[in-house]
């Protein structure tokens, strides 16, 4: 980018200030050739995490915190990136994930992919809208197509989900864990998923994570109810309760102070101590309404005074302060209760239900685990495992395979994986390239070319020859079934990745494919780049900064 002050000559040939002095200017196919050298590399960066074979990132913050990983969207997300097209490509990857759940890496990979061939196409004289809409025609072929192929599965096939789960979490950890961590993530899913109107919906809030290091990733389990991650608050308390009858309250359990100061004059030490009565009485009348409802575990988003903790411990009523909203609102989700804000309101119908609740000590700390609940519609998966960061790992391993099982059970339609999807539509993109005339031709094969950046990543990352790969491929997706094949690394050839059972949502690849040509079109169009000097105020501080040094320094 030149650093230049833009002026305007006029006719008498007198220059005429437009940017302020500083301002850095970039236009025309200098700003292109930039932009599109930064998505590239940003797109490089991911390219070596793609697939079971990928390598892993190190990244250290500026702290010194390090996250290792090879999971596209967090090394998106630790990524701290300066170049706003770099910001930009970190935007899409957040879409990516937020929308679909994976598929990140691909989706980064084969932006870079597709503006490094609008590069080549450029450098021709192509037009760059000309390139966008061709583009933009490849890619409504590419998703048609693969919706043709697509096949339709059981929402509820657990296998087959586990499949899915399976192949999500490919190359992350190891294969014991990973079909452990699969039926985890079915199990979850089929819990929470439920049928509104003619669609169905898998609500990932309703699955909590809950982390702790300690023990081994296999202690990791799956609690049909919700753990809250507080203890019971007074030690008189009991620790267990079966049958548990819930209340949930949004209110606290202690005398409500004025909103306004108030002075209150006492004479006499009889009228100090029904003052102090009266308070105790309140609380006394709070515990004696819950119990009078029939409840025994008491979970409130607000405080508990020191003695309606005593009530409620003599009454035997488990009780827990302090609760966070979002896992109160699980609570409701999993056991049937209703949130109630008064407890004057409160009644027996508004009551939860589960079959245990317990306190347990896990790791060094306490949690409250509610389970054994009749038909949840929220549960909690306890991560466990040696040490925090590999912890930390497992949680977005089993992000993403609850994202894909979630995916599957909201759009019931799969692909085969290693990079047969992407093979398959560049062949029905390459055939669409040839009913076109005119220049959009050049970028509509630019597209399958691009498409095919993604087996080509498979393969290199596995240290296969590229060439070799791709073009078996291509052969073999010639055939009439040949849609079915792709890559599969660890036999290092190309073979039915249906019949493996490495299968992905299509859902995750179409959403992909779409994020990438967004990406790609919106940098295409940008011809030039106008950065702001710094502001006159910061300037003139720091010169003022520097002159008071000088003077101390003298």
């Amino acid at each position: 980018m030149s650093s230049q002050t833009a002026y305007l000559t006029q006719i008498g040939g007198v220059p005429v200030l437009i940017f302020k002095e500083g301002t850095q200017r970039a236009f025309g196919k200098e700003a292109m050739r930039l932009n599109i050298m930064i998505a590239r590399a940003v797109a490089e960066v991911l390219r070596t995490t793609l697939g079971p074979k990928g390598m892993d990132k190190m990244l250290i913050d500026s702290l010194g915190d390090i996250t290792i990983t090879n999971d596209g969207a967090t090394i998106m997300d630790e990524m701290d990136v300066q170049h706003p097209i770099a910001k930009l490509l970190v935007e899409i990857s957040k879409s990516q994930e937020e929308e679909a759940g994976d598929g990140t890496t691909t989706a980064v990979v084969l932006a870079g992919a597709l503006l490094d061939e609008a590069e080549k196409l450029l450098e021709k004289n192509i037009h760059p809208t000309v390139v966008v809409s061709g583009f933009k025609k490849a890619l409504d072929v590419a998703v048609e197509h693969l919706r043709k192929v697509a096949v339709p599965v059981n929402r509820t096939d657990a296998e087959m989900l586990k499949k899915i789960a399976t192949t999500a979490m490919g190359g992350k950890i190891s294969e014991t864990v990973k079909d452990y961590f699969a039926d985890l993530a079915v199990k979850a899913i089929l819990q929470i998923a439920e049928q509104r109107g003619d669609r169905w919906v898998a609500d990932l809030d309703n699955v909590q994570l809950v982390k702790k290091h300690g023990g081994s990733l296999l202690d990791t389990q799956l609690v049909y109810g919700i753990v809250v991650d507080k203890e019971v608050v007074h030690p008189a308390m009991p620790k267990r309760v079966v049958n548990a009858k819930i209340a949930l309250l949004d209110a606290p359990l202690e005398v409500e102070k004025p909103e306004i100061d108030a002075e209150i004059r006492i004479n006499d030490p009889r009228q100090m101590r029904a003052f102090l009565e009266e308070e105790e009485s309140i609380l006394k009348g709070y515990v004696d309404k819950l119990k009078a409802a029939g409840v025994n575990v008491l979970f409130t988003t607000k405080g508990i005074d020191d003695i309606a903790q005593y009530y409620l411990a003599k009454a035997g009523i488990l009780a827990v302060r302090r609760v966070k909203r979002s896992d109160i609102e699980k609570l409701v989700r999993a056991t049937g209760a209703k949130l109630v804000t008064s407890i004057e309101d409160l009644s027996e119908a508004d009551l939860g239900f589960a079959g245990l609740v317990e306190e347990r000590r896990v790791g060094d700390e306490k949690m409250v685990f509610v389970e054994q609940c009749k038909n949840p519609k929220a549960v909690s998966i306890l991560i466990r495992g040696g040490f925090e960061r590999l912890v930390d790992e497992a949680e977005r391993n089993l992000d993403d395979a609850l994202s894909v099982v979630a995916d599957v059970v909201e759009e019931p339609f799969i692909l085969p994986a290693g990079g047969a999807p992407e093979v398959e539509a560049a062949r029905a993109v390459r055939t669409f390239a040839t009913k076109i005339g005119g220049r959009e031709q050049y970028a509509i094969e630019a597209f399958a070319n691009a498409l095919e950046s993604i087996p080509k990543a498979l393969a290199e990352n596995a240290g296969l020859d590229a060439v070799d790969i791709l073009t078996e491929l291509r052969h073999k997706h010639e055939q009439t079934d040949g849609w079915k094949y792709g890559l599969d690394v660890y036999q290092a050839k190309v073979v039915d990745m249906a019949s493996l059972g490495l299968i992905e949502p299509l859902s995750v690849k179409v959403n992909a494919f779409k994020v990438a040509v967004e990406a790609a079109s919106m940098i295409l169009r940008i011809d030039e780049i106008i950065a702001a000097s710094k502001l006159e105020k910061e300037e003139k501080k720091g010169e003022k900064k520097e002159e008071e040094g000088e003077t101390k320094f003298d």
